[in-house]
């Protein structure tokens, strides 16, 4: 299984990209957030979902290991494929999903390319208690106001040491979001 990739991006095209790690090439398909945060010639590193079907092996990357989370809960509801999963992560940072998800704002997650109001539903009664306390209230268009934000470092570290995403959201939720990512990890572990 492939966990992450660090190299260059040499091509972009769609919503994929190929990443040349030490001269071999990965096609990855990312949501469009990080798509469009990539430069061609840009060394990244993506958290990897490695795919493998009868007929086709996938990559799907993600610049936090909190979007790989979400991706994977994401697929684990019946009828939400992983093109359906990125389809709904390139609806916004995957922290304002995770926070749609959380407000059962399943209007939000209908936007998505190919999911319909019933799949939205799904997602929204499936992991609604798996992913955490939202980050903000009300409409999802809104931007962050509390601790938890896109591409958080100290939640990616506390994922990275083993706690779910509700359990590591909840406990950064009572952690000053203005400290260093090593002070709200110590803190977040206290609590």
């Amino acid at each position: 299984m492939i966990a992450h990739l660090r190299g260059k991006i040499e091509e972009k095209f769609g919503n994929s990209l190929i990443l040349d790690v030490n001269g071999v090439g990965y096609e990855i398909t990312v949501p469009t957030p990080d798509f469009e945060a990539c430069n061609l010639s840009e060394g990244r590193k993506f958290y990897t979902y490695h795919q493998v079907r009868e007929n086709a092996e996938e990559l799907y990357g993600f610049s936090s290991l909190a979007a790989k989370k979400i991706f994977e809960l994401l697929i684990s509801v019946q009828g939400v494929g992983p093109k359906a999963a990125i389809a709904i992560l390139s609806l916004a940072e995957a922290e304002e999903v995770r926070n749609a998800i959380a407000n059962a704002d399943s209007a939000f997650i209908s936007k998505a390319s190919g999911v319909g109001k019933k799949s939205a539903e799904r997602v929204i009664v499936d992991l609604r208690d798996k992913v955490g306390i939202p980050s903000h209230y009300g409409a999802t268009e809104a931007k962050f106001t509390k601790a938890v934000v896109a591409n958080d470092e100290a939640l990616d570290a506390l994922i990275a040491l083993g706690f779910p995403l509700k359990e590591a959201t909840a406990a950064l939720e009572k952690v000053d979001p203005n400290l260093p990512v090593e002070e709200r990890v110590k803190l977040a572990l206290k609590n």
